[in-house]
């Protein structure tokens, strides 16, 4: 937040200019305060000059469009990122989780439900350190800890996104519990997903890459077919 003013900064990347004055009147009026930058080079230079608490980002740009926007700015930055994409549009939501994005939002959203989702991604860190008052949640060499924000794999730091980190704090508390599709989605997203949205199942996949975890024979996180995740060797009784 704003060491100024308390107020969460938020910076939105869109070439479109009107929807983008729209969005910073209606969100300065709820209380944030939003740069804008209208070329995915631009943004890029400004999100990685500044701190913000989330991004907003519009996958279709002219010359960097949002996807390498993104896939540049996870190289140094763990920003929460709200994509915007067309109506439709499944691969452009796929590939934008697969590299980080925290969430996504087709470009026929209604004002309430951008301000939604921007209160739950910039909302998930501070939830966090208010669940759990253990520094350290620890599997094996797997090693989270809760108040530096930071994941470590033996020696070697995880890079993980704000939704990322989630993900693995909530198995990791859960350690030997299976956790349903429903309750990760509930505890980490703050939204409804539609029965037919695999998106939490995108940020599964990329948190086990991180991690180095074969599904087929995992060493953190397993799948319950038709339940859900567990993180441990077996269930409790």
């Amino acid at each position: 937040m704003s060491a100024v003013s308390g107020k969460r900064r938020i910076l939105m990347v869109d070439d479109d200019r009107k929807l983008c004055a729209l969005v910073k009147d209606y969100l300065d009026s709820m209380g944030f305060l939003v740069d804008l930058r209208h070329s995915g080079l631009d943004g890029l230079k400004q999100a990685l000059a500044d701190s913000y608490d989330a991004l907003i980002l519009d996958v279709m740009m002219p010359g960097m469009d949002g996807i390498e926007l993104l896939r540049e700015l996870r190289k140094k930055s763990d920003v929460p990122v709200l994509m915007l994409t067309a109506l439709g549009e499944e691969s452009d939501r796929i590939v934008g989780l697969e590299i980080g994005a925290d969430d996504y939002l087709p470009k026929t959203f209604s004002s309430r439900e951008l301000l939604a989702r921007l209160r739950a991604v910039t909302r998930r860190g501070q939830r966090i350190a208010e669940q759990d008052s253990t520094i350290d949640l620890v599997d094996g060499e797997l090693r989270l800890n809760t108040a530096a924000h930071t994941v470590m794999l033996g020696a070697q730091v995880v890079d993980l996104t704000a939704l990322e980190f989630a993900l693995l704090h909530s198995l990791m508390r859960a350690r030997g519990r299976v956790k349903t599709r429903e309750a990760l989605i509930e505890e980490v997203s703050d939204r409804r997903f539609d029965i037919f949205d695999r998106s939490i199942d995108v940020h599964i996949s990329s948190l086990r890459k991180k991690l180095g975890d074969d599904p087929r024979a995992p060493r953190f996180i397993r799948t319950i077919r038709g339940v859900g995740y567990i993180l441990g060797d077996k269930p409790n009784a």
